[in-house]
C-alpha cells in the first residue's frame, strides 16, 4: 500500500510541476533570450545520449562498424536537413541495418 501511495504522490507531483508552467505561460509571449538557448537542448541531449552509449565502463571508446555507419548517416542527414527527428531516424536506421547484417 505504501508503494502505491508513493507512486501516486510522485505522479501527481510530476503532473503538477509540468502543468504549472503550461498554465502560467499559456497566454504569454516567451522572450527571445529564453527561446534562443532552448534551441540547443535537443542537440545537447542527443549528443549526451550518444556519448554515453559509446563509452565502456573503463572509460574507453567502443565504436564498431555499425556505430560508425550510423554516425556518418546521422551526420549527413543533420547537415542536410537540420532536423533532429530525421537525424535520429537516419542514424538509428542505418545502425540497426548494419548491426543486423554483421
Amino acid at each position: 500500500m505504501r508503494a502505491l501511495f508513493a507512486i501516486a504522490v510522485v505522479g501527481l507531483g510530476t503532473y503538477l510541476s509540468r502543468a504549472v508552467f503550461i498554465l502560467a505561460l499559456a497566454n504569454r509571449r516567451i522572450p527571445n533570450f529564453v527561446l534562443m538557448p532552448l534551441q540547443f537542448v535537443a542537440p545537447a541531449v542527443l549528443s549526451a545520449l550518444v556519448v554515453a552509449l559509446l563509452i565502456n565502463k573503463d572509460g574507453s571508446v567502443a565504436i564498431g562498424t555499425a556505430e560508425l555507419a550510423g554516425f556518418i548517416a546521422g551526420t549527413a542527414v543533420a547537415y542536410g536537413s537540420r532536423n533532429h527527428v530525421y537525424t535520429l531516424i537516419a542514424g538509428m536506421g542505418v545502425f540497426w541495418i548494419v548491426r543486423g547484417l554483421i
